[in-house]
């Protein structure tokens, strides 16, 4: 997909292949006593690229995780900044482990080591490289790897910032863990106002009434569905998770569905829709939107031509094999590519990185200025009108922004920003056809551009 764009854009040789290279892989083979028995486990820590520094990217704990996976993940984070404009280069890292066969204590054994590994070897740290969570982790896993760190280096004050996605009372930021579900939202929001894109895929314009599947209910998924359904009245007319799926063409009450999931470990039996118990085939349900937001390859050549979606938005990262995208492009079918959509989490990452090297959190100065300048201008009003202004407009007058509300902002601004990018190179290029290419052309560009302002060497 990388080499389409780069073709597009007549990019030379050389600097294509400088782009497309990992820089370099860590593995790390490490024992851990676990229950009386010394286990022995494997990670990797890709950088792909460091024309921006720290590198960053997420750490994921799987059972299925090899050096292949990371190298590629750590590549896409790196086109995934700079088409939202993060100055960061790309990293990516896993542990091959499968999580659920471990107590709390053990993990914490384990995540500390692994942590030991990637400080000690030069890939965790705020300046260099900046981990976060992924399939797997969450912010338990960050704030042990921050709390490694530390230990190791208490003389470094910006040590919070050594990984991002923790725990707010560890250095975190409100807004996080949502992040990247907010920005499929702002991202979808973003694409119904580009009518000519609307119109290439065959869809009205405007989120209202929209059928929406949606494939994964994790964190990602939960979110994105949440806020879409609750705020932009998409109707959820499926949910496919590990054990099948819902079906509901009314639409399905998404925090009914998560609730029941944590409840009964699975969506059967759940009241609010009929079961589906082939999950898979649940995809080529008719739909206005499809959203995946599990694992990768999950759309592929074998059932490309049975989606019957006429929008695709990737949530997950790579659930569209290169064949099915080729096959999709062809039928018309609009694709969201992953490495804009699902960038929200990368977005305000980059926001805790920033709080934790100012040492101050977003809106501690100009809060309650806000607020005093809104009532102020509530007063005027009253003055110059002579009516009375309700209390519940004059709180929406005299709010100031908070922390959540800066982060939203920026949020939102990131991925309005970059789907324009993405929109206007679509539109302005003939070697370009589709939002995939179009992406990753504005993200080498961009790339290139560094590197041929600071030369290589």
């Amino acid at each position: 997909m990388v080499d389409r764009a780069i073709s597009a854009v007549g990019l030379d040789e050389g600097t294509a292949n400088a782009i497309k290279a990992c820089n370099e892989v860590l593995q790390v083979q490490f024992p851990v006593k676990i229950r009386g028995k010394i286990e022995v486990f494997t990670g990797w820590r890709a950088t792909h690229s460091t024309h921006r520094l720290p590198a960053k990217g997420g750490i994921r704990y799987a059972s299925y995780a090899d050096q292949d996976e990371v190298e590629a993940l750590a590549a896409l984070m790196t086109y995934k900044c700079a088409i939202v404009d993060v100055p960061f280069g790309g990293s990516k890292g896993a542990l091959n482990i499968d999580p659920n066969l471990y107590e709390r204590e053990e993990l914490e054994l384990i995540t500390r080591r692994f942590a030991l590994e990637l400080v000690r070897k030069g890939f965790l740290n705020p300046s260099t490289n900046v981990p976060a969570p992924d399939i797997g982790t969450g912010q338990r896993e960050m704030a042990w790897m921050a709390d490694t760190y530390k230990q190791l280096h208490p003389e470094d004050i910006n040590y919070t910032a050594c990984v991002t996605g923790k725990p707010v009372h560890h250095g975190g930021i409100r807004g996080r863990v949502e992040a990247t579900g907010r920005g499929v939202q702002y991202a979808l929001r973003e694409f119904f106002r580009h009518s000519k894109d609307v119109r290439r895929a065959g869809l009205d314009s405007g989120l209202d009434g929209q059928r929406v599947v949606i494939q994964g209910l994790g964190n990602v998924g939960y979110h994105a569905a949440k806020f879409l359904s609750e705020d932009d009245g998409v109707l959820i007319t499926a949910i496919i998770e590990r054990d099948g799926a819902l079906i509901n063409d009314a639409g399905l009450n998404v925090e009914e569905v998560y609730q029941h999931i944590i409840q009964h470990h699975g969506i059967r039996n759940f009241p609010g829709g009929t079961y589906e118990e082939n999950g898979d085939a649940v995809l080529e349900k008719e739909c206005d939107i499809l959203i995946p937001a599990a694992m990768e390859g999950q759309i592929t050549l074998d059932n490309a031509e049975r989606i019957q979606a006429r929008l695709i938005v990737e949530a997950a990262n790579g659930p569209v094999t290169y064949g099915a995208d080729e096959v999709l492009n062809k039928r018309g079918v609009v694709i969201v590519p992953d490495a804009f959509a699902n960038a929200g989490g990368v977005i305000v990452s980059y926001f805790e990185w920033i709080r934790n090297i100012s040492h101050i959190r977003f809106g501690r100065m100009q809060r309650r200025h806000d607020e005093v300048r809104g009532h102020q201008m509530a007063a005027f009003l009253e003055e110059m009108t002579g009516a009375s202004i309700t209390d519940e407009m004059r709180t929406r007058i005299a709010h100031g922004a908070d922390e959540v509300d800066l982060v939203r902002s920026g949020l939102d601004d990131s991925m309005r920003m970059g789907y324009q990018e993405i929109s206007e190179a679509l539109r302005e290029s003939e070697t370009i056809n589709d939002l995939r290419t179009a992406a990753y052309a504005v993200s080498i560009r961009k790339i290139a551009r560094s590197y041929l302002d600071v030369g290589l060497f």
